[in-house]
This record gives C-alpha cells, structure tokens and sequence, in this order.
C-alpha cells in the first residue's frame, strides 16, 4: 500500500549529511523516483565522503547542490531550491547539523537551504547512540520540534561502530511513508482520529485450531495508508500482521470478541479530540485541542460465529467420532453493539449475491446505523487478497457512487474524497 503510493508532480528535496547512514539516501532517492516525484539533493561537503555527488545525480537525474557549483544564474541555489521544493527531507541528520540547525548556524549550504525554508523539513537522525543521546542533542531536537520541523526517529541497531543502540537512521521506506502525510494533507482528514479495523477474525476451536474467513486485510491497509496520508490520526485494529502500512498505531486482536472490546476504547480515546502542535508563525503558542469528528471503517471481516466451547490443548482423533459436530454461538455484531453517537461509522460489505447485493447493503445501512456502506461484489473466494476492486458508495439520502475497478490505494483514496460530503 505505501509502495503503491503515487506523487507525479511532487517536488522532494534531500538533504544529505556526513554520516555514514548516507548510503541509505540513495535508496530513499529511489523510492521518491519510482513514485513518479522530482528529486533534487543538497550535500555538505562531509556527506560526500561517504557518497558522492555523482550517485545522487545517476539516481535523480538533477544535478546536485554543493559548494563549488552553487549559482544564481539559475535555482541551483540554497534559495531557489528551497522555492521548488514541496517538502525538505534532511536524510541523515547528523548530530552535528541537528546541532547546528537548532541554533541558526547556517555554515554550509545545507544548513543555508535549511534556515531559508518556509514550508515542513522532516529531519532524519543518524548518529552514535552517545551523541544522539547526549542532552545537547536531546534538547535541540525538542527545540526543533517545537518550530516548524518534524523528525522521524532514530531506531536502534547496529550502528557504524559496531554498537548496538539508538541512533540508527529510520527505515528509508518510512521516511517515504512519513513524507506522505505532508504532501497529500487534506484539512478535512487532518488532525481526525480515525479508527480502521482489518483482516478476518480468528475464532479458537482449541489450541492449534480456529475458524476465520479469506480476508487478507490488504483494503484495511490501502485504507490506513490513504488516510495517514491525508494527515488523519489512524489507529488500526488488525487480525492480520501488517504487510505495507506507514506508521501508525496498531493493536493486533484475534477474536470478534477482542476487536469489539478494542473498537470500543480506540473510539473512546477517539472522541476526546487531538492536541494541535504549535505553528511556525507563532511558535510560542499553547497546543490547541482540535475536536473533530471521529470516524469508524469497519473493513474486517468479522465472523458471525464462534465454536461454543473453545478447549484448551489440542482435540485429538481419538476422543472424537467419526463425525465431529461443533457447536457454535452467535458473535455479538460490532456495528449494532458500539455507540455511535458523536461518530461517523463506514461499513464494508462484500457479497456474492448480485441481484440482491445493493438491496441487501441498503438494508445495512438502515438496520445498523451506519451512514454509509462500500459495497463490494464478488465472484468467488479467489476474489479475496487481489490488488485491485471495485466499490458502489450507499450513503444516505444521496445518491450512490460507483467507483470503477482500480488498484485498493486508489479506491481508498475515492472513498475518502467522496465521504468528505456526508
């Protein structure tokens, strides 16, 4: 889902810092190129002894800004790069510039670009576990926070010095992921707390055995990662393990049971709104408490059964009949179980009965108070776990939309744009 994610027309800058993490902004260059951006790159002079100028130029196709071709003769300059660019991504961010940054010290054209640029520069750490810890640095990646930069964190690993510990670069791919938030931002969705639950629910029969369904959980994921692009605040109750999702928080359950009880605190939490951070125009401003609407996907496929008597350890052949009869219970319906008063709640619906389908998800919408339905038609169970589908939107009291077959990202970003008039 994030690897599907596409920005024709975006323009990326990255800023590469000495550090030895800089062999990992050759990757991150590619990322933004095979999603269809623009990328350009500024180097200080000790990056590029780990890297050279002309690896970031075979990978961008763009010349690349460094101190002995800087000229005002065209926007290969720390000024008019920073004009074409959408968004400023310092990839490593060694201690020494996040130092540097944080104090206005502009000494090359890195941090020149930097201090020039009006609009969001993620910063991406990269040092020795002792110096990204030591309480300078701590400080000043405060300060920065608290101005207009955002930082994707260090993870710990194995590091240049053969240490392990924090300080390693975060992954390339999300940083990728991150950027997205920032350049697909949409003030409907931003700063919204919204929950999404995946995949198909896994109902115990003992210890080595359960019932579920062929829900791969893959539109759940293109759901999350168009809304995390949008700038929501996600929160995904999942069956599945997550395969190419960005960073978002994500609670794992197995049974209807624990996704109903999980759904119910996700929106709790939900409901008490999200803090603003402080703007770059006025910095020295209080967090605000941004109350917006909270919305529910519910794209799992939640079982409608569960074995009446799950056993512990594991049944054996011997003690069962030739014929094995398991009682099952009703699982209580999530949607008609949670409150939904104060929020606005989708439901996904597949089914395989054609001429009844539209008729059977307009009844959904009625009898659980949702207020809207996507509506998925398919063929048989190998239609589970493909790339592609094809959704009718049901809302009430408008009319329906059909949103033609396409890749899941697209149609999650369709369902999103036409969800904002409900």
């Amino acid at each position: 889902m994030v690897s599907q994610l596409k920005m024709d027309g975006k323009n990326i800058l990255i800023g590469v810092s000495g550090s030895i993490a800089a062999y990992k902004a050759c990757e991150l260059v590619r990322l933004f190129i095979n999603a269809g951006a623009n990328v350009r790159i500024v180097m200080t002079e000790a990056a590029k002894r780990f890297v050279t100028p002309l690896t970031f130029e075979a990978l961008s196709g763009n010349a690349v800004l460094e101190e002995k071709n800087e000229s005002w003769c065209s926007d290969l300059n720390h000024i008019g790069i920073g004009e074409w660019a959408d968004i400023f991504i310092i990839a490593p961010a060694s201690a020494n510039t996040i130092n540097k940054l944080a104090n206005g010290i502009a000494d090359n054209l890195l941090l020149q670009t930097a201090l020039a640029f009006d609009k969001t520069i993620l910063l991406c750490p990269a040092a020795n576990t002792k110096m990204i810890e030591n309480p300078t640095t701590v400080a000043n990646i405060k300060r920065l926070k608290l101005h207009r930069l955002e930082v994707v964190e260090p993870q710990v690993g194995k590091l240049a010095c053969n240490t392990v510990g924090n300080g390693a670069m975060a992954d390339p791919k999300v940083i990728f992921a991150t950027s997205s938030k920032y350049l697909f931002a949409d003030d409907f969705w931003t700063n919204r707390r919204v929950v999404v639950t995946g995949g198909g629910t896994i109902e115990k029969i003992d210890d080595v055995r359960y019932l579920t369904n062929f829900s791969s959980g893959k539109m759940a994921e293109s759901l999350v990662t168009a809304l995390y692009a949008k700038g929501a605040d996600v929160c995904y109750i999942t069956t599945r393990e997550p395969q190419d999702i960005p960073p978002v928080h994500v609670i794992k359950v197995e049974s209807t049971d624990e996704m109903l009880q999980y759904t119910i605190d996700a929106l709790r939490i939900a409901k008490k709104g999200i803090l603003s951070k402080p703007s770059f125009h006025n910095d020295i401003s209080q967090p605000q408490l941004i109350q917006k609407t909270p919305w529910l996907f519910m794209a799992a496929a939640v079982s409608d059964y569960r074995p009446a008597f799950p056993q512990q350890g594991k049944l054996k052949k011997s003690i069962l009949d030739d014929k094995w009869i398991l009682e099952m219970v009703k699982n209580p319906d999530i949607l008609k179980t949670i409150n939904k008063d104060g929020i606005k709640t989708v439901a996904f619906k597949a089914e395989m009965d054609k001429a009844n389908a539209l008729k059977n998800a307009t009844t959904l919408l009625e009898e659980k108070g949702v207020d809207a339905v996507a509506l998925n038609i398919l063929e048989n169970s190998k239609s589970f776990g493909t790339d592609t589908n094809s959704v009718t939107l049901i809302r009430k009291d408008k009319e329906n939309i059909d949103i033609p077959r396409n890749d899941k990202l697209n149609i999650a970003f369709s369902i999103l744009e036409n969800l904002k008039e409900q």
